[in-house]
């Protein structure tokens, strides 16, 4: 059986025609295969004789469908085009807020990763803080300087108080700590008295007692992975601190010492022991609340040499604080910046000759409340990435950096929120778009001059106008009746996600 090459030529154009179609959106494949194939008939009729072959003929019904694959690729920019607006301007309120979640889980991802970002969402606060008082010489003005004598310390301890019913002291040296015949490691050693912790309410991981009158070592998070490799069978095990023994009772988490002095491990004395010569640092818990005093003031007290001399107190709430104040701060000058940099009003909405349900009034302000809602983790957690992206940085300049940071993300997240609510339809929330310039400069005060934009799903259409006039301030939305509707029928300019 042979095949004609009228028939040859017929199928290899059908086949060109198909793979054509193939380039065309899934929507519209069928309906453009059905209209070439109609094409292809009239063609054949016009440019072939019925009865006869001719190459010259087949030729130009072949050219007609190799044109075919220029217009199915046009036509397939064009709709990825109309697609991709919406998407990549956040077009539909669904993916506007799965914007705002990806960026919260960044966020949160980055501050679990930094060290002391993590410490300082893990960190539990202290007990009774506004009652622990630390104390110095009223002569110093700097609270991280040890300042207080083991002498002066005792004599504290030994007298009886009507204004303290605790004292706890330390001192921090550089001190070797090796355990059986392994090589020592240098680290910065707080000898404290015992009662220091349970002072504090300070939470120790593998808390261990240790037996008579042994000293703990309580290590930190950095000096237990450093040295010892998070061993946990390291507890309850005997170390050598300097010339003397203690048993590793505990680690204490990242960021839970607040105090002053950067410290490797604690190394808890029995009540009984003398502190050698030097200065060190001393916490104290009041008797009775003084919340007339406030959080810093100054006593008298007697010397060793028996003489008086005045010292100052201050309340650990300040350095027990953590970043939701210095965040909620920041939130607060961002909110009253807002007026002086960006318009409030969203624009005036006139009524529609079809009733809204309160469905879709209460959907457009439920909207901008999420909006608003999911913006303060962000700023949160972005303002502490940014502030503590340096490890080990002064607490001072961490705060300043974190208020700097929170208000400028705030301001500009808020300023965000309301441009892009007045930029999308108050019925299905889309965001509006094909903006065109309506109108002329020199006819302002006579007819609306500015950006007409369209709602994709023919809801309607928004006037922003070029400038401020008396009876033109505010942008205008105007809603489409019914008969717009048949305009907005076809699928590819239907708004993909609307919740």
């Amino acid at each position: 059986m042979t095949l004609r090459p009228s028939a040859f030529c017929e199928l290899l154009c059908l086949a060109l025609l198909r793979g054509a179609s193939w380039l065309v959106p899934s929507q519209q494949r069928e309906e453009w295969w059905r209209e070439w194939r109609s094409e292809l008939w009239h063609v054949r009729r016009a440019c072939a004789a019925e009865d006869s072959f001719s190459w010259m003929a087949e030729r130009e019904v072949t050219a007609f469908c190799l044109g075919a694959f220029p217009d199915a690729l046009c036509f397939r920019e064009q709709f990825k085009l109309r697609r991709i607006r919406l998407a990549t301007t956040m077009g539909s309120a669904m993916q506007c807020v799965q914007v705002l979640f990806g960026l919260i889980a960044i966020s949160y991802g980055v501050a679990v990763l930094l060290p002391d970002v993590s410490a300082i969402l893990h960190f539990s606060a202290y007990r009774d803080t506004k009652n622990l008082m630390l104390l110095r010489d009223a002569q110093s003005s700097d609270d991280s300087v040890a300042t207080i004598s083991a002498e002066q310390y005792q004599l504290w301890k030994r007298r009886r108080q009507k204004l303290f019913n605790g004292f706890a002291f330390y001192q921090i040296a550089e001190q070797p700590l090796s355990i059986e015949s392994s090589k020592a490691t240098e680290g910065a050693v707080a000898s404290a008295s015992s009662n220091l912790f349970d002072l504090l309410g300070l939470r120790v991981r593998y808390a261990r007692e240790a037996p008579g009158s042994l000293p703990r070592l309580i290590l930190s998070e950095q000096m237990w992975k450093r040295r010892f490799g998070r061993d946990p069978h390291i507890f309850g095990r005997l170390v050598h601190v300097g010339s003397d023994s203690a048993m590793v009772s505990g680690v204490v988490d990242p960021g839970e010492w607040r105090l002053p002095g950067q410290t490797d491990a604690w190394l808890l004395v029995p009540q009984d022991h003398v502190f050698s010569g030097g200065l060190g640092f001393v916490v104290a818990h009041l008797q009775t609340p003084h919340a007339g005093w406030g959080e810093a003031w100054h006593m008298s007290a007697p010397t060793p040499a028996g003489t008086t001399d005045d010292f100052f107190c201050q309340s650990l709430t300040e350095r027990t604080r953590g970043p939701g104040d210095v965040f909620l701060f920041a939130v607060l000058l961002a909110c009253l910046a807002l007026p002086a940099t960006t318009s409030l009003p969203l624009g005036e909405y006139r009524a529609s000759s079809r009733r809204l349900s309160w469905f879709t009034r209460v959907r457009r302000w439920t909207f901008l409340g999420c909006k608003l809602a999911l913006l303060l983790p962000i700023v949160y957690f972005v303002s502490l990435d940014v502030a503590h992206l340096r490890s080990g940085m002064d607490p001072v300049t961490s705060e300043y950096i974190q208020l700097m940071s929170a208000f400028s993300v705030c301001l500009f997240g808020l300023r965000w929120s309301l441009r892009d609510q007045r930029q999308r339809c108050p019925l299905c929330l889309g965001k509006l778009s094909n903006p065109a310039r309506v109108g002329q400069p020199s006819r302002s005060f006579l007819a609306w001059n500015g950006t007409e934009l369209i709602c994709v799903s023919g809801h309607g259409l928004l006037h922003v106008p070029e400038m401020a006039t008396s009876w033109f301030s505010e942008q205008r939305w105007l809603y489409l009746d019914a008969s717009w509707e048949s305009l907005f029928a076809e699928p590819a300019f239907e708004a993909p996600g609307y919740f």
